[in-house]
């Protein structure tokens, strides 16, 4: 059985990944926090909660489904366990100019 410490750092780095991967060019160029994930692990198979930054403006909805996808298979693919749920929370939106302060007029 793999350590449910050893899995939440995989399935922590397959969410990097995911937001590497999906966000686009102005995106990329903004700075994340990394993702942090829990893991509850038992009989084979395993329960995901992600905590993560997201750039804004996007398809918040869409990514975040990308990142459920990704995490789940890339994480079944390295444990061979059967991910049964991938919950994220999103902790902020990160503006795709950066986090200075900005007014609205």
């Amino acid at each position: 059985m793999i350590p449910e410490k050893v899995v939440a750092r995989i399935a922590a780095r397959a969410a990097r990944e995911a937001l590497a991967t999906h966000a686009d060019a102005s995106a990329a160029r903004v700075k994340l926090a990394a993702p942090h994930a829990s893991v509850t692990v038992g009989s084979g198979t395993a329960r995901l909660a992600l905590t993560l930054d997201l750039p804004y403006p996007m398809d918040l909805a869409g990514a975040s489904r990308q990142v459920q996808h990704y995490v789940s298979d890339r994480v079944a693919h390295l444990t061979g366990m059967r991910i049964t749920e991938v919950t994220l929370d999103i902790e902020h939106l990160v503006p795709s100019g950066g986090l200075e302060d900005r007014r609205v007029q």
